[in-house]
């Protein structure tokens, strides 16, 4: 397996989940600084120019939540995701929609806000951005009532899945933030407990990234 990542991006989430099945994979950087992104090789394997993709043998997958549940439906034996035809794996359909439908959806509008309005339109990207914090502060409430209904430890309750390394690297991007997800007393203990888990450490040390995580 080969995934197309860049630090800190989008791409977090299935580092986070290839380290935790502990099978072979390469890494390949996407160097966004040079638009590598863009470039005519890398949109043979996305044409949204986007990041990150996975390759598995002859499968190549885009989309962030998708290559996640490849991976968890791929090995099983992580119990990675709840059983099929469980009420528990409904559940984790509905909530890994919802961290990529519509936390990161807005989330993305809040960092690329000039994507929604005419080009030059300055006080219309402000306008966007700050809805789009607005909209965050209310989905991060709905995520920390989440996790106090839940049971504990993790998203789902008693068993970590990739909702898991997914909620922290969505959480992350709030960390300038004015108010960030850290703030919130579950959600603070929560991605502290993903943060301890050591695949995701050994992500974090293999993407160069430094305190604050969160």
């Amino acid at each position: 397996m080969k995934l197309f990542y860049y630090p800190s991006n989008a791409s977090m989430a299935p580092h986070f989940v290839l380290e935790e099945i502990g099978q072979p994979f390469e890494l390949a950087l996407v160097d966004r600084t040079q638009d590598k992104h863009k470039s005519p090789e890398y949109l043979k394997l996305n044409p949204n120019g986007l990041i990150p993709v996975l390759i598995d043998g002859d499968l190549v997958l885009y989309e962030t939540a998708a290559i996640c549940l490849h991976l968890a439906d791929k090995f099983p034996q992580t119990q990675l995701a709840p059983a099929f035809g469980t009420p528990e794996r409904s559940q984790f359909y509905m909530w890994l929609m919802w961290l990529t439908n519509t936390f990161q959806a807005t989330l993305i509008a809040y960092f690329y806000p000039e994507r929604w309005v005419d080009a030059g339109n300055a006080e219309g990207a402000k306008q966007v951005q700050a809805h789009a914090e607005a909209k965050i502060a209310l989905l991060l409430d709905q995520l920390e009532n989440q996790l106090q209904t839940s049971g504990g430890p993790w998203f789902l309750g008693a068993h970590y899945s990739v909702l898991d390394p997914y909620a922290l690297m969505l959480c992350r991007w709030t960390r300038q933030f004015s108010q960030p997800a850290r703030l919130r007393p579950r959600l603070a203990s929560y991605l502290q407990q993903v943060l301890e888990r050591p695949a995701v450490q050994r992500a974090l040390r293999t993407e160069g990234l430094e305190h604050p995580w969160i």
